[in-house]
Order: structure tokens, then C-alpha cells, then sequence
């Protein structure tokens, strides 16, 4: 019994791979010039095969976006200061894309949308934030102003009229447009006016909030091509925003007084006006802030717990608005070198010129948006004779001249001697 066994199994044809003879497995499929393969080995190349296709498939997926430090190192390129606002925007940008790269893995795990807060004065950065961070990741970027918004029906732009900028942003392409940034300014100046029930409706504050909830959340959104209002016998444009990203920005000028207030009912007597007065001095007091302040402050409750991600951004010191005029790579006196080099001429500013510089631009409280208007009033009558003048070497900027713009046209004529 046991020979004719082994011989049945001798003569039998078998698996180049795994040694198998054909009575042990279920096919055995025969390949050019007497060599066999089994359905067992089939199936093991191909599970290999297919995992490594879909190790590399994520690899390269994972690169088609930056890392969160990736990210805020190219922030560091175009924005001075705000560390922590920088860390927290690329973390939640990096979390929000890779949701959408690996849609595929989440197993049935729902991972909601890290919608963006920007909270500061301003001239502090946000806009260029959200400009810089579409620019990084090769998106579409669009920038709608939220006071401009109204319900539907009434006088203003339709909330869905957002989404159309981004569509026109993104030249038509329907794919890009659903991946790409929105930034919705002057979010705080659409709070609800108060607190109290009213006769009239509240068409441009609590009213564009509830509009704005489900284009936040995530629905397919009717869009007209040409925007204006809606008509039943025109042709929209259905655009998913799932998985648009959304940035909010405001000054919410008052909220420290709501933060404060309630940080001081912690505590009694002198030590509550002390707490309140050192968190303030420090430049502390939203660092402190929780969402029922913003909801107090007149945002509305289902908005605030669709903006996870609150970002502060601080005052600028001198020193900030200096490095700004200086070290990014679009600084504003970089681009004016740039600009006196193609006339060729150097052009130099003293370290006390900067420090002038940035200190009227803090007194008038404009922040970094202050200093162009106050370089471009400076350079005037530079920029409008220098061209048709005798050419010198060098011109160089110093704080009289930053105090006295007249100087700065004299030492261009007595450095071409006329």
C-alpha cells in the first residue's frame, strides 16, 4: 500500500516552487518548458505583491503632503514670531489632508474636519497664514470677507458665493476645488448683535452663521456659475466641501474683557484685580479663553463645535516687526533692494531707521499691515527721482530721515552732487 503510495506521488508532476506534487494541491498550472506552479504559491506571490504595491501606494501618497514640522518650517520663510499658532495651523493642516489621502484606511472611522480660528489683532498675520499655507500645499485658495455675507433673499452676498471663489480660484477644475482653503475674514463681525429676542431678523450676524454651518460641516453645495443670486431656471455647479479646509479670522475686539471677567469670578478681592491685571500685562489673556466665551462673545454654539482648532496670534513686539521687514523671504526692504539693484544702486537702512520704523507702526497699532504704507511714504520721492537722476552707489536711511521723509530726497541729490 505504502509503495504504490509513493509511487503515485513520484510520477506525479509538481510544484516548482514549493516541491508539492499535483495530489496535494488544488490546481497545478503548467508554464513553458515543463515548469509548474500551484494555486497555494499563486496565492502567496500575490499577497506579497499586492502588499508591497500597497506599502508603496501610501508611501507616495504620505508624500504628496509635508510633515506638520515641513510645514511650519516653510511658514518660518514668510511669517516672524507665532510659534505656537504656526505649530498648532500645521498639525491641524497636516491631519486634515492626510484624512482625505487615506479616506480608503479609516475602517469605518469617522474623522471630522479640522477647521481653523485665528484669533488676533490686526496685522498679526492671519491672512498671510492662510495664503502662505495654500502656497505650501499647492491648493486653491480663496479669501471671502464675512461682512459682506447675508441669509439668502436678502441685500448681500449668498453664503455659498464663498465656494464659488475657490471654484474660480481653481480655474474650473471641480477635483481641486473640493481639496482646497477657504479664508473667511472678519469672522467675529457677524456675532449675534445680542442676546436678547428681537423683532427684526438678524440677516448678517446669527442668520449668516446658521448658512454657514453646513458648508462648514460638510454638504453638497448648489453653485451658480456666474455667482449673484439664485434663480430656478438657471444651471448650478454641485460642489462636495467635505473636504475643503476652512479658516476663520478676526480681531474679536472686546473677548479679552469676557476672558478676564470670567477668570476674575475664580477668585476674590485684591487677588482677582491682580490675576486679571498680570494675565493682561502678559500678553495671557486668550491664552485663557474657552468656547463658551466666544458663544458669550456672540458666536453661536454649533459654530464654535465646528472650528476645533483655535489659534491665538499675539501683538508684535518692535523686535517681530523689525525681523519682518528684514527676514522673510518677500520682506519689504528686500523687495526695495531688489528694486534700487535693477537701477544700480545699493540701498541701506541704519539699525536705528528700522527700529523707528517699527515703532511708528506699533504707536499707530497697525502692526506688520502698517509697514509698507509707512516705507512706501518714506521712498516716495527716492523711487520718483532716481530713476531721471544722476546715479550714485550707495544710499543709505537713517532715523532723521525716517522722521523727516524731506531728508531723504536731499541726500539723494547731494550724493549725485547737484
Amino acid at each position: 500500500m505504502d509503495d504504490n503510495f509513493r509511487q503515485d506521488y513520484s510520477s506525479a508532476a509538481k510544484c516548482n516552487f514549493c516541491n508539492r506534487p499535483q495530489p496535494l494541491v488544488k490546481k497545478l498550472i503548467a508554464g513553458p518548458g515543463g515548469v509548474y506552479i500551484c494555486d497555494n504559491c499563486i496565492e502567496l506571490a500575490h499577497s506579497i505583491i499586492f502588499n508591497e504595491v500597497r506599502e508603496e501606494e501610501a508611501q507616495e501618497s504620505k508624500a504628496e503632503f509635508p510633515t506638520p514640522f515641513e510645514i511650519k518650517r516653510a511658514l518660518d520663510e514668510y511669517i516672524v514670531g507665532q510659534e505656537d499658532a504656526k505649530k498648532k495651523i500645521a498639525v491641524a493642516v497636516y491631519n486634515h489632508y492626510k484624512r482625505i489621502h487615506f479616506a480608503d484606511r479609516l475602517d469605518g472611522v469617522e474623522i471630522s474636519k479640522s477647521n481653523i480660528l485665528l484669533i488676533g489683532p490686526t496685522g498679526t498675520g492671519k491672512t498671510l497664514m492662510a495664503q502662505t499655507l495654500a502656497r505650501i500645499l499647492e491648493v486653491p485658495f480663496a479669501i471671502a470677507d464675512a461682512t459682506s455675507l447675508t441669509e439668502a433673499g436678502y441685500v448681500g452676498e449668498d453664503v455659498e458665493n464663498i465656494v464659488l471663489k475657490l471654484f474660480q480660484a481653481s480655474k474650473g477644475n471641480l477635483e481641486k476645488t473640493q481639496k482646497g482653503i477657504i479664508y473667511v475674514d472678519e469672522i467675529d463681525k457677524i456675532s449675534r448683535k445680542t442676546d436678547t429676542p428681537s423683532i427684526t431678523r438678524d440677516v448678517s450676524g446669527e442668520g449668516v452663521q446658521q448658512a454657514l454651518l453646513k458648508i462648514i460641516e460638510g454638504t453638497v453645495a448648489n453653485i451658480p456659475p456666474q455667482g449673484g443670486r439664485k434663480h430656478p431656471q438657471q444651471e448650478f455647479i454641485p460642489i462636495d466641501t467635505t473636504n475643503i479646509l476652512f479658516v476663520f479670522g478676526g480681531a474679536f475686539n472686546g473677548l479679552e474683557k469676557i476672558v478676564s471677567h470670567r477668570i476674575g469670578k475664580a477668585t476674590v478681592g485684591f487677588r482677582s484685580d491682580t490675576r486679571k491685571r498680570d494675565i493682561k500685562l502678559a500678553g495671557e489673556i486668550y491664552r485663557h479663553m474657552i468656547p463658551q466665551d466666544l458663544i458669550k462673545y456672540g458666536m453661536i454654539p454649533e459654530m464654535v463645535g465646528r472650528i476645533p482648532v483655535i489659534s491665538i496670534f499675539s501683538d508684535l513686539s518692535v523686535k517681530d516687526l523689525v525681523d519682518i521687514l528684514t527676514k522673510p523671504k518677500n520682506a519689504i526692504i528686500k523687495q526695495y533692494q531688489k528694486l534700487f539693484e535693477m537701477e544700480d544702486v545699493k540701498l541701506e537702512f541704519t539699525k536705528e531707521a528700522l527700529n523707528s520704523i517699527a515703532l511708528r507702526s506699533q504707536e499707530k497699532k497697525l502692526g506688520a499691515r502698517g509697514l509698507r504704507s509707512i516705507i512706501e511714504d518714506l521712498m516716495l520721492d527716492l523711487m520718483f527721482h532716481l530713476p531721471s537722476s544722476k546715479h550714485t552707489s550707495t544710499i543709505r536711511i537713517t532715523k532723521k530721515m525716517v522722521e523727516d521723509n524731506s531728508l531723504v530726497y536731499d541726500s539723494l541729490k547731494q550724493a549725485a552732487g547737484e
